[in-house]
This record gives C-alpha cells, structure tokens and sequence, in this order.
C-alpha cells in the first residue's frame, strides 16, 4: 500500500502531477483556490481538502506547486497552512520556480519543526507532468532523498539530483528558463521578421526546426502561434517572473550577459501590452505588431524604462 501524498496547488503542471500519482496508484489529497480543479480531481479518485493543511495531515510528502513564494508561504505558515499539522519526518517538494534565497528561508523555518524541505522545480509542461516524463531538479540531503525516491520515480523519469544544499534546484532552474525566455523571444523575433518579409511561416518554422536554429521551446510554441492557437497553457506572466528572478539571481552573483536583460524586457513589454494573461506564445503576435514598442506607450509604459523595471 503506497503512502498518501499532499498536492496544494493542482493547475496545470500540479493537476498533471496528480494525475500521474493516481493512475501509479498513489493515494493522493489535493488542495487549490480552484474548486473545479478539485472537484475534476475528486472524479478521477482523489480526495479533496479545503485547506492545504488537510491535504497535508498524514502524508509521506506535500508537494507545493503554486506560483510563487508569497504564495509558497502562504500555504505552509499562512491560516489553515500545512506547517500546522506537518509533523517531523514529513517532506515537502517546493515545486515552484521562485528565487533561491526564497527556497532556504522556507527550508530553515520547516527545518525547525523536523520537516524536510526539498528544492524541486519541474520543467516540462502539463502533458509531460501527466505522463511523468517531465524534468525534477531535486536538492535536499540525501537521506530525504533516498526515503522519496519510489514517490519521485513515478513523478519523474528525469531526476537530476543537483546537491544537498536548498537553493540549488532553484537555481538550476533560473538558468534553464533563463535560456528557454531568450530561445524564445529569439524564435518569436525569427519568425515575425519572416513574416514581414513575405516567407511562409510555416514551411520556415520546418526548416528551422531541421537545421542549426532549431530549440524545442521555438517550436512548441511558434506552432501554436503561426495557427493564432493562444489557449493559456504558460502564462506570459510565469517568463517575465523567471526571467526578472534570474536576472536579480545574476545581479547578486555579479554577473551581466549581453541577452537575459533583453528577454526579460520582452516579457515585460508583451505583458504591459494587455498579453498577461495570454500563453506566452503570443510573444509572435506582440513581435509581429507593425510598431510593437508604441504599444508599451499605448499601456502606459514608457519603452525606455522597461530595462529598468
């Protein structure tokens, strides 16, 4: 019989996550400000709790899988927080892309109370949440980790065990999505500067994709763009925060690279275009607005200040 397993926070990439636990068998209790979300989860077998706090009582782990870390504190320390009933000899995976420093002030304030933290963010998106073949970047002692690797192994066939200090998978993470913005906006860039020249998108996105300008996050996302598909599956809001957070991480480490400021700046300018809440596939049709900065005026931003926001 397989241990229960707390899920607060069940969108997209935690409701895949659920999914994936309950068709291993796991008996699994979830949480989330979205009673539909619940209640789709409650059909396929889950128990639902009205309080993360519920979702956390007698679980080998509680994975976290919000949006930020206001929102990660809130869970664990706020009202009806699952910190009240975790008990020594619990985990909890922080699943959230949020900064290191954030990471291991929570993990010093669960290793209080005996609780181990363990620094997990996730890459991959919701289907491969849901067929476990997304990527979990995993810091905690080792011990914890061992305990947790039967319910790891049936999350994740890509485990990347980064170090034992909490942090270092939110930092690993930075650095990837860090990348992934800017092959993006370079992909979006590419592909309305096609546009514009009178190139059919979709055979130059195929010969993008077979040749040296080929990125998977280019072509997950130009396809769906190229057909006006902008369905939220990643919010424009999750790049514009992971690339001012690993901006800010690259500050404090005293290093300046010539493209991160320019993504970041992207993000921010398409969302300040009304974009927000669009996927951030949309990036192509903010890129291919005949004068995409005069939008930022028409929202109120000034173009010129956007580095420094």
């Amino acid at each position: 019989m397989k241990s229960r397993v707390g899920i607060v926070g069940v969108g997209n990439m935690g409701g895949g996550m659920a999914q994936r636990l309950l068709a291993r068998g796991w008996p699994v209790l979830v949480n989330d400000i979205d009673a539909g979300k619940v209640a789709a989860l409650a059909g396929q077998g889950a128990l639902a709790c009205a309080t993360a706090a519920a979702a956390a009582r007698e679980v080998l782990a509680l994975i976290v899988c919000v949006v930020d870390a206001g929102q990660a504190e809130q869970v664990l320390f706020g009202p009806a927080g699952a910190a009240s009933v975790l008990v020594a000899g619990q985990a909890v995976l922080l699943c959230p892309t949020i900064a290191p420093q954030a990471v291991e002030s929570i993990a010093a304030r669960l290793a209080e109370r005996g609780i181990a933290a363990v620094d997990a963010p996730m890459s991959g998106g919701p289907v491969r949440a849901r067929d476990g073949s997304m990527s979990l970047m995993l810091a905690c002692d080792e011990p914890v980790y061992d305990r947790l690797l039967p319910l790891l192994q049936d999350l994740s066939s890509q485990l990347f065990r980064i170090s034992a200090r909490p942090g270092d998978g939110a930092r690993t993470k930075l650095v990837n999505n860090l990348l992934a913005g800017i092959n993006l906006v370079g992909a979006a860039e590419a592909l309305a500067l096609a546009q514009r020249i009178g190139l059919d998108l979709d055979t130059t996105l195929q010969v993008i994709e077979q040749s040296s300008g080929q990125s998977w996050i280019g072509s997950d996302r130009m396809r769906r763009a190229i057909c006006g598909d902008l369905a939220p599956r990643a919010h424009m809001t999750l790049l514009e925060k992971d690339t001012r957070l690993a901006l800010a991480m690259a500050q404090a480490a005293g290093f300046e690279g010539p493209l991160g400021a320019a993504a970041r700046d992207a993000f921010a300018g398409a969302s300040a275009a009304g974009l927000a809440g669009q996927d951030d596939a949309a990036l192509f049709q903010w890129l291919s607005a005949p004068e995409p900065r005069s939008v930022l005026c028409h929202a109120g931003l000034d173009p010129a200040s956007i580095s420094s926001a």
